[in-house]
Protein backbone atom coordinates (compact mmCIF):
# COMPACT_ATOMS: atom_id res chain seq x y z
CA UNK A 1 0.00 0.00 0.00
CA UNK A 2 1.69 3.37 -1.11
CA UNK A 3 0.12 5.60 1.72
CA UNK A 4 2.18 8.79 0.49
CA UNK A 5 0.50 8.72 -2.97
CA UNK A 6 -2.95 7.51 -1.77
CA UNK A 7 -3.16 4.75 -3.84
CA UNK A 8 -2.16 0.82 -4.45
CA UNK A 9 0.98 -0.28 -6.18
CA UNK A 10 2.16 -3.96 -6.70
CA UNK A 11 5.21 -5.60 -5.78
CA UNK A 12 6.79 -8.13 -7.47
CA UNK A 13 8.95 -10.54 -5.12
CA UNK A 14 11.22 -12.67 -5.67
CA UNK A 15 10.05 -16.08 -5.67
CA UNK A 16 10.79 -19.96 -6.55
CA UNK A 17 7.99 -21.79 -8.06
CA UNK A 18 8.43 -24.81 -6.39
CA UNK A 19 8.27 -28.04 -8.53
CA UNK A 20 5.83 -30.94 -8.32
CA UNK A 21 7.74 -33.92 -6.19
CA UNK A 22 5.98 -37.21 -6.04
CA UNK A 23 4.91 -38.70 -2.70
CA UNK A 24 7.80 -40.62 -1.24
CA UNK A 25 8.18 -43.07 1.99
CA UNK A 26 5.23 -45.01 3.86
CA UNK A 27 2.79 -41.56 4.40
CA UNK A 28 3.36 -41.79 8.50
CA UNK A 29 3.00 -38.50 9.55
CA UNK A 30 6.19 -36.73 10.58
CA UNK A 31 8.17 -40.01 10.28
CA UNK A 32 9.56 -38.45 7.38
CA UNK A 33 10.33 -34.47 5.98
CA UNK A 34 7.33 -32.57 4.97
CA UNK A 35 8.61 -32.27 1.58
CA UNK A 36 8.34 -36.01 1.44
CA UNK A 37 4.85 -36.28 1.97
CA UNK A 38 3.76 -33.48 -0.79
CA UNK A 39 4.22 -30.38 0.88
CA UNK A 40 5.70 -27.73 -1.38
CA UNK A 41 9.17 -26.48 -0.92
CA UNK A 42 11.59 -23.91 -2.57
CA UNK A 43 14.63 -26.21 -1.73
CA UNK A 44 14.47 -29.50 -3.47
CA UNK A 45 13.98 -30.45 -6.84
CA UNK A 46 13.54 -33.84 -9.12
CA UNK A 47 17.54 -34.21 -8.81
CA UNK A 48 16.80 -34.54 -4.92
CA UNK A 49 14.24 -36.87 -5.69
CA UNK A 50 16.37 -39.57 -7.59
CA UNK A 51 19.14 -38.97 -5.29
CA UNK A 52 16.87 -39.67 -2.04
CA UNK A 53 15.73 -42.53 -3.59
CA UNK A 54 19.48 -43.98 -4.76
CA UNK A 55 20.45 -43.24 -0.92
CA UNK A 56 17.57 -45.05 1.06
CA UNK A 57 17.52 -48.00 -1.65
CA UNK A 58 21.19 -48.92 -0.68
CA UNK A 59 20.79 -48.31 3.03
CA UNK A 60 17.60 -50.57 2.97
CA UNK A 61 19.45 -53.28 0.78
CA UNK A 62 22.99 -53.22 2.23
CA UNK A 63 22.93 -51.57 6.17
CA UNK A 64 19.52 -52.37 7.30
CA UNK A 65 18.83 -55.95 7.66
CA UNK A 66 22.60 -55.96 9.07
CA UNK A 67 22.52 -53.37 11.90
CA UNK A 68 22.04 -55.76 14.69
CA UNK A 69 23.94 -58.25 13.57
CA UNK A 70 27.09 -55.57 13.39
CA UNK A 71 26.20 -53.78 16.97
CA UNK A 72 26.62 -56.81 18.06
CA UNK A 73 30.41 -57.78 16.71
CA UNK A 74 31.05 -54.30 17.09
CA UNK A 75 32.73 -53.72 14.24
CA UNK A 76 31.66 -52.99 10.22
CA UNK A 77 32.57 -55.51 7.03
CA UNK A 78 35.50 -53.44 5.81
CA UNK A 79 33.83 -53.95 2.41
CA UNK A 80 30.69 -51.97 2.97
CA UNK A 81 32.51 -47.95 3.05
CA UNK A 82 33.71 -49.87 -0.64
CA UNK A 83 30.74 -50.62 -1.77
CA UNK A 84 29.30 -47.03 -0.87
CA UNK A 85 31.86 -45.92 -2.97
CA UNK A 86 30.84 -47.70 -5.94
CA UNK A 87 27.83 -47.03 -5.86
CA UNK A 88 28.77 -43.51 -6.20
CA UNK A 89 27.38 -42.12 -2.31
CA UNK A 90 30.38 -41.83 -0.92
CA UNK A 91 31.84 -38.87 -1.90
CA UNK A 92 28.55 -37.09 -0.76
CA UNK A 93 30.18 -37.50 3.09
CA UNK A 94 32.65 -34.38 1.82
CA UNK A 95 29.90 -32.02 2.23
CA UNK A 96 28.04 -29.66 -0.03
CA UNK A 97 30.96 -29.36 -2.52
CA UNK A 98 31.65 -32.74 -4.43
CA UNK A 99 35.21 -33.74 -4.43
CA UNK A 100 35.40 -34.20 -8.31
CA UNK A 101 39.39 -33.84 -8.54
CA UNK A 102 39.83 -36.75 -6.21
CA UNK A 103 36.81 -39.34 -7.34
CA UNK A 104 35.45 -41.05 -10.43
CA UNK A 105 32.69 -40.94 -9.12
CA UNK A 106 29.87 -38.72 -10.45
CA UNK A 107 27.68 -35.89 -8.61
CA UNK A 108 23.97 -35.72 -8.70
CA UNK A 109 22.70 -33.40 -11.15
CA UNK A 110 23.23 -29.77 -9.69
CA UNK A 111 24.53 -31.05 -6.72
CA UNK A 112 24.48 -28.91 -3.45
CA UNK A 113 24.19 -28.84 0.02
CA UNK A 114 20.83 -30.31 0.02
CA UNK A 115 21.93 -33.69 -1.48
CA UNK A 116 24.45 -33.70 1.58
CA UNK A 117 21.63 -33.04 3.60
CA UNK A 118 20.19 -36.02 2.24
CA UNK A 119 22.49 -37.97 2.40
CA UNK A 120 23.48 -38.37 5.99
CA UNK A 121 19.28 -38.18 7.05
CA UNK A 122 18.56 -40.99 5.14
CA UNK A 123 21.84 -43.00 5.98
CA UNK A 124 20.56 -42.21 9.92
CA UNK A 125 17.07 -43.98 9.26
CA UNK A 126 18.98 -47.38 10.20
CA UNK A 127 18.87 -45.78 13.78
CA UNK A 128 22.24 -46.56 14.54
CA UNK A 129 24.55 -44.00 15.21
CA UNK A 130 27.54 -46.88 15.72
CA UNK A 131 26.57 -47.88 11.96
CA UNK A 132 26.56 -44.54 10.65
CA UNK A 133 29.69 -43.30 12.52
CA UNK A 134 31.82 -46.28 11.47
CA UNK A 135 31.02 -46.16 7.91
CA UNK A 136 31.86 -42.26 6.84
CA UNK A 137 31.96 -40.65 10.60
CA UNK A 138 35.88 -40.40 10.72
CA UNK A 139 35.86 -40.14 7.00
CA UNK A 140 33.27 -36.69 7.13
CA UNK A 141 35.39 -34.97 9.80
CA UNK A 142 39.06 -36.22 8.98
CA UNK A 143 39.12 -35.52 4.89
CA UNK A 144 37.34 -32.12 4.70
CA UNK A 145 40.90 -30.58 6.78
CA UNK A 146 42.76 -32.41 3.78
CA UNK A 147 40.71 -31.10 1.14
CA UNK A 148 39.92 -27.25 2.29
CA UNK A 149 43.37 -26.94 3.50
CA UNK A 150 45.99 -29.43 2.78
CA UNK A 151 48.44 -29.07 -0.01
CA UNK A 152 48.34 -31.40 -3.52
CA UNK A 153 51.21 -33.56 -2.33
CA UNK A 154 48.91 -34.39 0.79
CA UNK A 155 45.52 -34.63 -1.15
CA UNK A 156 47.67 -37.30 -3.24
CA UNK A 157 48.76 -39.03 -0.47
CA UNK A 158 45.31 -40.45 0.54
CA UNK A 159 42.34 -38.56 -0.61
CA UNK A 160 41.16 -40.67 -3.53
CA UNK A 161 42.23 -44.11 -1.89
CA UNK A 162 39.81 -42.96 0.45
CA UNK A 163 36.98 -41.24 -1.81
CA UNK A 164 37.20 -44.95 -3.46
CA UNK A 165 36.75 -46.88 -0.14
CA UNK A 166 39.95 -48.02 -0.20
CA UNK A 167 41.29 -46.46 3.28
CA UNK A 168 39.87 -44.88 5.94
CA UNK A 169 40.36 -41.70 7.87
CA UNK A 170 39.80 -40.18 10.92
CA UNK A 171 40.03 -36.64 13.23
CA UNK A 172 42.17 -36.94 15.98
CA UNK A 173 41.63 -33.58 18.55
CA UNK A 174 40.33 -34.95 21.70
CA UNK A 175 42.35 -35.90 24.42
CA UNK A 176 42.10 -37.66 27.99
CA UNK A 177 42.43 -34.37 30.10
CA UNK A 178 40.85 -32.12 27.25
CA UNK A 179 37.64 -32.91 26.58
CA UNK A 180 36.41 -29.68 24.63
CA UNK A 181 39.16 -27.57 25.83
CA UNK A 182 40.56 -27.61 22.29
CA UNK A 183 43.32 -24.88 22.92
CA UNK A 184 44.95 -26.02 25.58
CA UNK A 185 45.96 -29.74 24.11
CA UNK A 186 49.18 -31.73 25.20
CA UNK A 187 50.38 -34.06 22.09
CA UNK A 188 53.63 -32.54 21.38
CA UNK A 189 55.21 -33.04 17.83
CA UNK A 190 58.66 -31.35 18.17
CA UNK A 191 60.94 -31.41 15.56
CA UNK A 192 64.03 -33.69 14.67
CA UNK A 193 67.65 -32.43 14.52
CA UNK A 194 67.63 -32.43 10.71
CA UNK A 195 64.53 -29.96 11.04
CA UNK A 196 62.55 -32.16 8.25
CA UNK A 197 60.57 -34.47 10.58
CA UNK A 198 58.10 -33.35 13.53
CA UNK A 199 58.31 -36.40 16.77
CA UNK A 200 55.07 -36.91 17.68
CA UNK A 201 54.12 -38.20 21.70
CA UNK A 202 50.52 -38.22 23.05
CA UNK A 203 47.07 -39.35 23.20
CA UNK A 204 44.13 -39.24 22.20
CA UNK A 205 40.69 -40.35 23.26
CA UNK A 206 36.99 -41.18 21.82
CA UNK A 207 37.99 -40.84 18.16
CA UNK A 208 35.66 -42.63 15.59
CA UNK A 209 36.75 -45.07 13.70
CA UNK A 210 40.68 -45.05 14.91
CA UNK A 211 41.07 -48.37 15.43
CA UNK A 212 40.24 -48.61 11.92
CA UNK A 213 41.81 -46.03 10.36
CA UNK A 214 44.44 -45.74 7.92
CA UNK A 215 45.34 -41.79 8.29
CA UNK A 216 44.90 -39.48 11.31
CA UNK A 217 44.13 -35.94 10.58
CA UNK A 218 45.89 -34.43 14.05
CA UNK A 219 46.03 -31.66 16.46
CA UNK A 220 49.04 -31.51 17.80
CA UNK A 221 51.32 -28.88 20.11
CA UNK A 222 54.02 -27.48 18.22
CA UNK A 223 54.32 -23.96 20.13
CA UNK A 224 53.46 -21.94 23.01
CA UNK A 225 50.56 -22.84 25.05
CA UNK A 226 47.13 -22.20 24.02
CA UNK A 227 45.57 -22.12 20.47
CA UNK A 228 48.34 -20.40 19.36
CA UNK A 229 50.80 -23.19 19.62
CA UNK A 230 48.59 -25.91 17.65
CA UNK A 231 48.99 -27.01 14.29
CA UNK A 232 47.35 -29.99 12.62
CA UNK A 233 49.36 -33.26 11.18
CA UNK A 234 48.36 -35.71 8.61
CA UNK A 235 49.50 -39.21 10.36
CA UNK A 236 49.84 -42.53 8.65
CA UNK A 237 49.04 -45.55 9.89
CA UNK A 238 53.21 -46.29 11.00
CA UNK A 239 55.39 -47.40 13.69
CA UNK A 240 54.76 -45.91 17.22
CA UNK A 241 50.66 -45.64 16.01
CA UNK A 242 48.49 -47.62 18.66
CA UNK A 243 44.93 -48.12 18.66
CA UNK A 244 42.54 -49.54 20.90
CA UNK A 245 38.67 -49.79 20.58
CA UNK A 246 36.83 -48.58 23.74
CA UNK A 247 33.99 -49.78 25.41
CA UNK A 248 31.41 -47.59 25.66
CA UNK A 249 27.19 -46.82 26.21
CA UNK A 250 26.03 -46.75 22.51
CA UNK A 251 27.76 -46.34 19.15
CA UNK A 252 28.99 -49.68 20.14
CA UNK A 253 30.22 -50.62 15.88
CA UNK A 254 32.09 -47.12 15.16
CA UNK A 255 34.72 -48.27 16.77
CA UNK A 256 35.50 -45.45 19.48
CA UNK A 257 39.41 -45.44 19.85
CA UNK A 258 41.92 -44.64 22.48
CA UNK A 259 45.00 -43.51 20.07
CA UNK A 260 48.86 -43.38 21.77
CA UNK A 261 51.26 -41.79 19.63
CA UNK A 262 54.95 -42.96 20.66
CA UNK A 263 57.52 -41.35 19.34
CA UNK A 264 55.97 -41.11 15.99
CA UNK A 265 58.51 -39.88 12.91
CA UNK A 266 55.84 -37.71 10.74
CA UNK A 267 57.79 -35.36 7.53
CA UNK A 268 57.00 -31.67 8.20
CA UNK A 269 55.41 -32.11 4.51
CA UNK A 270 52.84 -33.70 6.23
CA UNK A 271 51.88 -30.79 8.00
CA UNK A 272 48.38 -29.13 7.20
CA UNK A 273 49.02 -25.48 7.00
CA UNK A 274 51.34 -23.00 8.68
CA UNK A 275 53.31 -24.27 11.98
CA UNK A 276 51.00 -22.83 15.00
CA UNK A 277 47.88 -21.77 12.52
CA UNK A 278 45.97 -25.44 13.15
CA UNK A 279 43.51 -23.74 16.17
CA UNK A 280 41.17 -22.46 12.88
CA UNK A 281 41.60 -25.31 10.94
CA UNK A 282 40.19 -27.01 13.64
CA UNK A 283 37.58 -24.68 14.35
CA UNK A 284 36.54 -24.36 10.39
CA UNK A 285 35.88 -28.24 11.11
CA UNK A 286 33.58 -27.97 13.72
CA UNK A 287 30.33 -26.63 11.88
CA UNK A 288 30.19 -29.91 9.16
CA UNK A 289 30.93 -32.17 12.29
CA UNK A 290 27.67 -30.11 13.92
CA UNK A 291 25.44 -30.21 11.30
CA UNK A 292 25.72 -33.37 10.71
CA UNK A 293 25.10 -34.07 14.05
CA UNK A 294 22.23 -32.23 14.35
CA UNK A 295 20.73 -33.99 10.67
CA UNK A 296 21.65 -37.49 12.27
CA UNK A 297 19.89 -36.01 15.89
CA UNK A 298 16.59 -35.39 13.47
CA UNK A 299 16.34 -38.55 12.05
CA UNK A 300 16.62 -40.33 15.23
CA UNK A 301 13.54 -38.41 16.71
CA UNK A 302 12.14 -38.62 14.13
CA UNK A 303 12.50 -42.86 14.11
CA UNK A 304 11.78 -42.87 17.88
CA UNK A 305 8.09 -41.15 16.65
CA UNK A 306 7.87 -43.67 13.92
CA UNK A 307 8.25 -46.61 16.15
CA UNK A 308 6.16 -44.83 18.52
CA UNK A 309 3.66 -44.07 16.15
CA UNK A 310 2.95 -47.26 14.67
CA UNK A 311 3.31 -49.32 18.21
CA UNK A 312 0.66 -46.98 19.66
CA UNK A 313 -1.70 -48.04 16.64
CA UNK A 314 -1.18 -52.10 17.48
CA UNK A 315 -0.71 -51.76 21.05
CA UNK A 316 -3.74 -52.38 23.23
CA UNK A 317 -4.11 -51.26 26.96
CA UNK A 318 -7.51 -50.88 28.90
CA UNK A 319 -9.23 -52.34 26.16
CA UNK A 320 -8.11 -49.41 23.86
CA UNK A 321 -5.49 -49.22 21.46
CA UNK A 322 -3.02 -46.97 22.73
CA UNK A 323 -3.31 -43.98 19.71
CA UNK A 324 -6.75 -43.80 21.56
CA UNK A 325 -5.36 -42.86 24.86
CA UNK A 326 -5.03 -39.01 24.71
CA UNK A 327 -2.44 -38.97 27.08
CA UNK A 328 -0.37 -41.14 24.28
CA UNK A 329 -1.46 -38.82 21.33
CA UNK A 330 -0.02 -36.02 23.28
CA UNK A 331 3.04 -37.11 23.92
CA UNK A 332 3.25 -37.89 20.01
CA UNK A 333 2.22 -34.18 19.56
CA UNK A 334 5.21 -32.89 21.80
CA UNK A 335 7.46 -35.02 19.86
CA UNK A 336 6.06 -34.14 16.20
CA UNK A 337 6.06 -30.00 16.75
CA UNK A 338 9.67 -30.15 17.70
CA UNK A 339 10.99 -32.28 14.99
CA UNK A 340 9.61 -30.73 12.27
CA UNK A 341 11.30 -27.08 13.41
CA UNK A 342 13.90 -28.22 14.18
CA UNK A 343 13.98 -29.85 10.13
CA UNK A 344 13.47 -26.43 8.87
CA UNK A 345 16.47 -24.58 10.90
CA UNK A 346 18.33 -27.32 9.09
CA UNK A 347 17.13 -26.47 5.68
CA UNK A 348 17.60 -22.33 6.48
CA UNK A 349 21.09 -23.58 7.34
CA UNK A 350 21.68 -26.18 4.18
CA UNK A 351 20.38 -22.35 1.92
CA UNK A 352 22.40 -19.88 3.87
CA UNK A 353 25.42 -21.93 3.62
CA UNK A 354 24.99 -22.29 -0.28
CA UNK A 355 24.90 -18.16 -0.54
CA UNK A 356 27.40 -17.69 1.40
CA UNK A 357 31.21 -18.09 0.72
CA UNK A 358 33.36 -19.95 3.22
CA UNK A 359 34.77 -17.66 5.61
CA UNK A 360 31.23 -15.68 5.39
CA UNK A 361 29.36 -18.96 6.45
CA UNK A 362 32.50 -19.79 9.02
CA UNK A 363 31.57 -16.53 11.03
CA UNK A 364 27.88 -16.34 10.33
CA UNK A 365 27.02 -19.85 10.90
CA UNK A 366 28.58 -20.92 13.62
CA UNK A 367 26.89 -19.93 16.14
CA UNK A 368 23.78 -20.87 14.82
CA UNK A 369 24.78 -24.39 14.15
CA UNK A 370 25.47 -24.30 17.88
CA UNK A 371 22.46 -23.39 19.11
CA UNK A 372 20.88 -26.10 16.75
CA UNK A 373 23.00 -29.13 18.15
CA UNK A 374 21.58 -28.16 21.55
CA UNK A 375 18.33 -28.16 20.14
CA UNK A 376 18.28 -31.06 17.94
CA UNK A 377 20.27 -33.34 20.84
CA UNK A 378 18.04 -32.36 23.81
CA UNK A 379 15.06 -33.26 21.47
CA UNK A 380 16.76 -36.69 20.51
CA UNK A 381 16.92 -36.99 24.47
CA UNK A 382 13.26 -35.89 24.87
CA UNK A 383 11.63 -38.19 22.15
CA UNK A 384 13.97 -41.51 23.48
CA UNK A 385 12.46 -40.62 26.84
CA UNK A 386 9.01 -40.71 25.39
CA UNK A 387 9.84 -43.22 22.72
CA UNK A 388 10.93 -45.83 25.51
CA UNK A 389 7.35 -44.63 27.87
CA UNK A 390 5.20 -45.71 25.16
CA UNK A 391 7.38 -48.99 24.28
CA UNK A 392 7.18 -49.45 27.96
CA UNK A 393 8.98 -52.98 28.77
CA UNK A 394 9.82 -53.47 25.28
CA UNK A 395 12.53 -50.58 25.27
CA UNK A 396 14.30 -52.33 27.58
CA UNK A 397 15.01 -55.26 25.39
CA UNK A 398 17.78 -55.36 23.31
CA UNK A 399 16.05 -56.95 20.32
CA UNK A 400 12.53 -57.43 19.62
CA UNK A 401 10.11 -54.74 18.72
CA UNK A 402 11.55 -51.59 20.51
CA UNK A 403 15.46 -52.67 19.46
CA UNK A 404 15.35 -49.51 17.74
CA UNK A 405 13.97 -47.19 20.78
CA UNK A 406 16.43 -49.46 22.88
CA UNK A 407 19.40 -48.75 20.66
CA UNK A 408 18.80 -44.94 20.48
CA UNK A 409 18.15 -44.31 23.97
CA UNK A 410 21.77 -45.73 25.02
CA UNK A 411 23.03 -43.33 21.92
CA UNK A 412 21.82 -40.33 23.04
CA UNK A 413 25.02 -38.71 25.02
CA UNK A 414 27.32 -39.87 21.87
CA UNK A 415 24.94 -37.24 20.22
CA UNK A 416 25.11 -34.53 22.78
CA UNK A 417 28.59 -34.59 24.02
CA UNK A 418 30.86 -34.73 20.77
CA UNK A 419 31.54 -31.85 18.78
CA UNK A 420 30.76 -29.61 21.68
CA UNK A 421 28.48 -30.45 25.34
CA UNK A 422 25.54 -28.23 25.57
CA UNK A 423 27.20 -26.17 27.71
CA UNK A 424 29.99 -24.97 25.40
CA UNK A 425 27.55 -24.88 22.84
CA UNK A 426 25.43 -22.48 24.38
CA UNK A 427 28.20 -20.11 25.08
CA UNK A 428 29.26 -20.15 21.84
CA UNK A 429 26.39 -19.26 19.99
CA UNK A 430 25.67 -16.38 22.09
CA UNK A 431 29.38 -15.10 22.13
CA UNK A 432 29.29 -15.59 17.71
CA UNK A 433 26.00 -13.51 18.28
CA UNK A 434 27.99 -10.84 19.89
CA UNK A 435 30.49 -10.66 17.89
CA UNK A 436 28.36 -10.20 15.21
CA UNK A 437 26.63 -7.56 16.82
CA UNK A 438 29.45 -5.52 17.24
CA UNK A 439 30.75 -5.71 13.70
CA UNK A 440 26.95 -4.71 12.77
CA UNK A 441 26.92 -1.52 15.08
CA UNK A 442 30.52 -0.25 13.86
CA UNK A 443 29.06 -0.68 10.30
CA UNK A 444 26.29 1.57 10.76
Amino acid sequence: INAEYGGTQTVAMAHVEPEDLDEFGDAVPFADPPWYQGWKTPYYRETHCEWRAKVREFFEREVMPNVSEWETAKALPHSLTKQLADEDILPAVCGQEWPSQWTESPPPAEYDAFHAFIFVDEMSRCASGGVSWGLVGGMGIGLPPVIHFGTEYQQGLCCRKILAGEERICLAITEPQGGSDVANLGTSAVLDESRKNYIVNGEKKWITNGVSSDWFTVAVRTGKPGMGGVSVLLIPRCEGVETKQMKCMGVWSSGTTYVTFDDVVVPVENRIGDENKGFMIVMNNFNQERLAICVQSNRFSRVCFEESWNYAHKRKTFGKKLIQHPVIRWKLAEMARQIDCVHAKLEFICYQSLHMDFQEAQLRLGGTTALLKVTATKLLEYCAREAAQIFGGASYVQGGQGEKIERIYREVRAFAIPGGSEEIMLDLGIRQSMKLYEMMRASM
